[in-house]
């Protein structure tokens, strides 16, 4: 589950009043959220608690203690708990944090991928993942500065071949566009924004297009993601379980190509030499073999989910959540 969907049920067993530490212990006690290398959980949830009540989400409601801080509690569980509690009382007792390793069951950032290839695939993209750790020093940490989690090729439709061969003949890079993607599972405070987003314009320099691309962003978030987008011009796209609901938060702004990374890319990185031939291919490729070439293409790129039944048994195996007013019937 995501970590708001540990929040909240947590609040719905926790029934009375609960500090953002009181939740963060019941999430890590019961295995609902794992933090992974975290130092902060405990911010974590706190910042989770506030978008709640920044958005004006129904389900969650807080009161102010003597102390200035905040306790929370779900709306449903209010005719529950104590009305002198909910008049302002003191804030609920709280016992240390507890830092230790859960085993829940969670996707990883790579189960995201297919759900960005069928959005993509959707949308007349070719896309690809590029595996970093198969370049030449893939195991370096600086490589997820150089290479893009996914690449996306989409080539302008034009309606006869008279035109096609026209705009070839004049300048082949006009009749496709290039994206770089970079994904995250989640994006919940300022600083994970910054450095997701900052990675995105270092490995996507050299793409016509850059995005950053996220499973779950918080709404608090949005004022910092519209200063950074007008300032660098690398859209945000926030991905849905079900791709075909995905939608661009922010667009990209259009760059020229710049060959000298493309070229080093395709020193360094097999698999993006390759995607770079298969476009090359497709874009030479004479009427009588243009078809079997474009096939190639397809074959060469990420696999993408067809329909609502894949979509949602994916989403399952990779256990990843889908809320329960988006599932796909």
């Amino acid at each position: 589950m995501t970590l708001k969907e540990a929040t909240l049920k947590s609040l719905d067993e926790i029934k009375g009043l609960a500090n953002y530490i009181d939740v963060c212990n019941h999430i890590i006690e019961k295995g609902y959220y794992d933090f992974g290398d975290s130092k902060t959980p405990p911010s974590t949830v706190s910042a989770i608690l506030g978008d709640f009540i920044r958005n004006g989400d129904t389900r969650v409601k807080r009161i102010k203690n003597e102390s200035g801080s905040y306790s929370y509690y779900l709306t449903i569980n209010e005719p529950d708990i104590d009305i002198v509690a909910l008049s302002g009382g003191t804030e609920t007792e709280t016992v240390p944090i507890k830092l230790q390793k859960t085993k829940v069951k969670t996707y990883y950032e790579r189960d995201l991928h297919k759900l960005l290839s069928s959005y993509l695939k959707n949308t007349k993209v070719y896309s690809k993942t590029i595996f970093h750790e198969q370049s030449k020093s893939g195991t370096d940490n600086n490589q997820i500065w150089t290479h893009p989690d996914m690449v996306g090729i989409k080539f302008l439709s034009l309606q006869t071949k008279v035109s096609q061969s026209f705009l070839k003949s004049i300048n082949r890079v006009d009749t496709f566009k290039i994206s770089s993607y970079e994904i995250k599972k989640e994006i919940n405070s300022d600083s994970e924004l910054k450095k997701a987003y900052f990675q995105a314009v270092s490995n996507s320099s050299w793409a016509n297009y850059g995005y950053l691309v996220a499973f779950e962003i918080s709404d608090s978030l949005s004022d910092e993601m519209e200063r950074l987008n007008q300032s660098f011009g690398i859209g945000i796209i926030e991905l849905n379980a079900n791709p075909y609901q995905s939608k661009i938060l922010y667009p990209s702004r259009y760059r020229e190509l710049e060959f000298k990374t493309i070229d080093k890319l395709c020193k360094i990185n097999k698999e993006f030499e390759q995607f770079i031939e298969q476009v090359d291919k497709l874009m030479t490729a004479s009427d009588r073999y243009y078809k079997s070439t474009e096939k190639e293409l397809n074959e060469f790129c990420d696999s993408y989910l067809e329909n609502d039944t894949e979509i949602e048994e994916y989403c399952r195996e990779k256990n990843i959540p889908i809320p329960i007013d988006e599932k796909v019937e």
